[in-house]
């Protein structure tokens, strides 16, 4: 028996009630569901299944699950499934009850809080299964121990049987079914599958070898989705750059251990632009980075640097490669395991353990300079990379410099195009990015002037996915667009400058007007991602169809799912008597009069806007590449499974 495997045989062993420690009660968890979970929306209706997933996930870190199955029943509950040890059964000291009990009725209670349950454990907020019993209407758990099935039911937190034991296996593991309470999920309890299965496959990513699946079985949604990589986090990368073009073929991977931190790397470069760095700590997604991310891209740029200059592929008197530089092109996912992780930032998504700068930086370090001599062809293609990198940098800096001279990225010299609003508040400012001359002098006449500002654009904008730097500060419209915000641009940008928290995309309801949109969304997406991830972001929708009764307009008909429905009853509603109705298509912004695009699509009281967000940075990523790249292949299957196509007949 190998020492590794006598350590888990001990850990398997001594896993019992004595490490199950109690810290608090659960009061106030149903009075204020938003301090346990972040909030009672959408958002926090998923994270109940991240609460228990994380339990399960728990139990493979520590090496003893191998599968996770997350079902969503037919009545939209959720039971989640594993194959690791099972949670305690037996007394817990401090409680007098059933460990299993204690974990799903006290607050803070479970075997990660120094009892030596856990090496290493996930879960953001880590208050679990006791949060997720006291916001469900109903929950029950299964374990499967020592042989025996235990069974244990609660309602909204409270038990309702004690344990029992009520049948015999020869198998480990827990299974949890839980109801969402409708009376805190008063937004929505419908899952959303897609939403699961992302994070879903990304901790798949994240626990090499793991299997992990989702199934709904919600009639007329029947589907399942089964995840392993036995890469890890090289088959991440792989998915990320699957639409992207790679300076050389396999991803490198480095990892280590020290002082009981564990550090995993993989990297890639591509002919890409853009850098794409994702970090995760105790597989929880580090957004706003931290601690373990400037480890990484210290140690990055320095070891190029030394390998360039050692190895003469740059010169003694030549300038170092910046980290820009080195990270242009870039795909990479950092993942550390920390026994005691702090996390900081708005968010909490911020690693801050300052110990974890310099054992990342050791780590990597060691294994890239390491790679980077026994590959040297690999080696010369990345500085090859950087080099031209910085060819660019210096000529995109000449480029702005020129373009300050001339009409600037300066808040005191705004386009000349832009329509701009008379208050200087910027919480209240909507900015609309209209499409064309005639639709902005339709919104310019039609807007409130005191909060609305129009900047209309003409044609389709550059596309940022294909373009160097310098060329994306020649080009007039997107200059236009970052004078008017106020934020600056490249390493000047600051969110907190934005003149306006409301940039509103307004183009027209065609094909034409769906790529500007695209155009723009990937300019913001890789050169304001701050502004993206403050909310500011909206994409108007303006309606594609009109019901006349006579010459006056009796309903505006919205895009989506249920346009045709909404037009058939419209048309339906209206055609009484003598009155026949007419049906007007609105295929561009310009169609309509100033009153009607502001009385449709800019009016507050009565417009339709659909707020961007990016929940998913590494599915962006690779969908920006897909619809912006140069493959052609993997767009036209996207289209091909993403078009809508109307049946309508008018």
């Amino acid at each position: 028996m190998t020492e590794e495997m006598k350590n888990l045989e001990e850990l398997a062993q001594a896993y019992d009630a004595s490490q199950i420690q109690v810290l608090e009660g659960l009061e106030a968890v149903r009075m204020r569901p938003g301090m346990y979970i972040g909030s009672t929306s959408k958002e926090g209706l998923h994270h109940l299944v991240w609460e228990i997933v994380d339990n399960s996930i728990d139990e493979a870190l520590a090496g003893f699950a191998t599968r996770i199955d997350v079902i969503i029943e037919a009545d939209n509950s959720i039971t989640v499934v594993d194959d690791g040890r099972g949670i305690p059964v037996d007394i817990q000291e401090k409680t007098g009850r059933p460990a299993v009990e204690t974990v799903f009725t006290v607050l803070h209670a479970g075997g990660k809080f120094g009892g030596g349950g856990y090496k290493v454990s996930g879960g953001l907020h880590g208050v679990g299964s006791s949060v997720v019993n006291a916001l469900s209407t109903q929950l029950d758990v299964k374990v499967y121990k020592n042989g025996h099935i235990y069974f244990q039911e609660y309602r909204r937190g409270q038990v309702v049987a004690d344990l029992t034991v009520i049948g015999e296996t020869d198998r480990t593991g827990t299974t949890v079914h839980f109801t969402p309470d409708p009376e805190i999920f008063t937004e929505t309890t419908d899952y959303d599958f897609d939403k699961l299965a992302k994070r879903i496959q990304e901790l798949a990513f994240l626990n090499r070898g793991l299997k992990i699946a989702i199934e709904d079985r919600r009639p007329g949604k029947e589907q399942t989705k089964p995840f392993h990589y036995e890469g890890g986090i090289v088959s991440y990368v792989e998915y990320i750059n699957a639409n992207k073009d790679a300076i050389f073929e396999h991803p490198i991977y480095t990892d280590g251990e020290l002082e009981g931190i564990s550090v995993e790397v993989a990297m890639q470069y591509t002919t890409s632009y853009h850098e794409t760095v994702i970090s995760f700590a105790n597989n929880i997604h580090t957004h706003e980075g931290g601690t373990h991310e400037q480890g990484f891209r210290t140690a990055l740029t320095r070891v190029i640097n030394d390998y360039a200059k050692k190895n003469k592929i740059l010169k003694e008197n030549d300038d170092n490669l910046t980290g820009e530089d080195v990270r242009e092109g870039l795909t990479a996912v950092i993942s550390v395991k920390h026994p005691n992780p702090q996390f900081e930032g708005q968010t909490k998504t911020k690693l801050g353990n300052s110990e974890v700068v310099k054992i990342t930086n050791r780590l990597f370090s060691d294994a890239f300079q390491r790679f980077l001599l026994e590959n040297p062809q690999i080696a010369k293609k990345i500085i090859e990379k950087g080099i031209l990198a910085s060819k660019a940098r210096i000529a995109a800096k000449r480029a702005r410099e020129v373009t300050r001279k001339k009409s600037g990225l300066e808040i005191s010299n705004l386009p000349g195009k832009l329509a701009d609003c008379s208050s200087n508040d910027p919480s209240q400012n909507e900015l609309f990015i209209v499409e064309g001359d005639s639709a902005g002098g339709s919104a310019k006449s039609g807007r409130d002037r005191e909060f609305q500002a129009i900047l209309p654009i003409r044609g389709k904008i550059l596309n940022v996915e294909k373009a160097t730097m310098d060329k994306i500060l020649a080009n007039e419209e997107i200059r236009s667009l970052f004078t008017a915000m106020g934020t600056g641009f490249g390493a000047d940008f600051d969110v907190s400058k934005a003149r306006y928290h409301k940039l509103v995309i307004m183009t027209d309801a065609d094909v034409d007007g769906a790529h500007i949109r695209t155009l723009l969304l990937t300019l913001i997406y890789r050169f304001m991602r701050p502004v993206l991830e403050a909310g500011y972001v909206y994409i108007a929708q303006p309606p594609i169809y009109g019901v006349k009764v006579g010459s006056e307009i009796k309903a505006y008909i919205q895009p989506g799912s249920n346009q045709e429905a909404d037009l058939k009853s419209a048309l339906e509603k209206y055609s009484q008597g003598r009155s026949k109705p007419n049906v007007q298509r609105y295929k561009g912004l310009g169609e309509m009069d100033d009153h009607q695009l502001w009385e449709t699509t800019m009016d507050p009281a009565n417009r339709l806007m659909a707020r961007v967000s990016v929940d998913d940075a590494a599915e962006a990523d690779r969908i920006f590449d897909m619809l912006m790249g140069d493959k052609v292949e993997p767009r036209r299957e996207f289209i091909e499974e993403n078009a809508v196509y109307s049946t309508l007949d008018i």
